[in-house]
């Protein structure tokens, strides 16, 4: 009975100073995301981490830090190389949609760098001098080109013959003093208001052009109605040159007389200095005569 009360005593004087330890807790680290270090964000000793978050160097804790991550994917974007300006796409100086170029207005002296996929290209009113060959040698899939209203003086000769699948070709308001060589599959060609004179088309030019339909070559310096015209000709426009006479075999064959154009829909040749009337036999295959002076 006494050890008993001895013990009793003892926990009534010695209990209060003696406190219980907590439980072991985690401890839990609050972190201003905005404080965080750029060295923070990379993890090099253990691949199984996000890449995502920050590592917390006192505790090993890691926390999600997207602002940090941010900040080094834009200094290492920044470290890059600048594109130079002339490496830029095509349609960053043009519009393109859907196969289409348009680059219309634009100012530029030289055709631009064309998507392969091209199938169009409006490059009208600029101040393009020159066509080269290199333009087009790897854009087989050109069908329509449009230059009018430049300032084209030169055409390297081969610039569009290997375009196999090119339909609509103008050339029309430049300062061309000839034609180069045309593709074959031609079904509209114009080359208006230039400064084109007969010895600027050669003997051939449209003879292989078997598709051609449409020719225009008004208001230019012609002296005669270009040789070898393709029967499958339906317009044709010299306006307003210089052509001063014309013969038999300038639309007909002076050695058939069942010969007849049956295609040819339209000849105009007003503005001419010719008397049409002085050739009455140069249109017997013709189904409509042209239009220009008779008498």
């Amino acid at each position: 009975m006494k050890t008993f009360k001895q013990f009793a005593l003892f926990l009534h004087f010695f209990m209060p100073v003696v406190k219980l330890a907590p439980p072991n807790q985690q401890s839990v680290t609050f972190y201003d995301y905005g404080l965080a270090t750029l060295e923070d964000t990379i993890f090099k000793e253990d691949d199984d981490q996000p890449q995502d978050a920050v590592k917390n160097k006192e505790n090993g804790m890691i926390i999600f830090h997207e602002k940090a991550l941010q900040i080094q994917r834009d200094e290492e974007a920044s470290e890059a190389s600048p594109t130079k300006v002339t490496e830029l796409p095509t349609c960053l100086q043009c519009a393109c949609l859907s196969g289409s170029v348009y680059c219309e207005e634009s100012e530029i002296e030289s055709v631009p760098i064309l998507p392969k996929e091209t199938g169009y290209l409006y490059a009208r009113f600029n101040k393009i001098k020159k066509i080269k060959v290199s333009d087009f040698a790897d854009i087989p899939t050109l069908r329509r080109i449009d230059f009018t209203g430049n300032n084209i003086e030169e055409i390297e000769d081969q610039a569009f013959a290997k375009l196999a699948l090119l339909e609509e070709l103008s050339l029309a308001e430049n300062r061309l003093l000839k034609l180069p060589v045309l593709p074959s599959k031609l079904t509209i060609f114009n080359a208006n208001q230039n400064r084109i004179k007969s010895r600027g088309i050669k003997a051939n030019v449209f003879k292989k052009l078997t598709n051609l339909s449409y020719l225009y070559l008004a208001h230019n310096a012609l002296e005669s109605v270009p040789l070898n015209l393709p029967e499958s000709l339906r317009v044709l426009h010299l306006q307003y040159n210089n052509i001063t006479s014309i013969s038999d075999d300038t639309f007909c064959k002076n050695n058939n007389t069942r010969y007849v154009r049956k295609r040819m829909d339209e000849i105009r040749m007003e503005g001419n200095p010719v008397i049409l009337g002085k050739y009455p036999n140069a249109f017997m295959c013709l189904k409509t005569l042209p239009m220009g002076s008779w008498f």
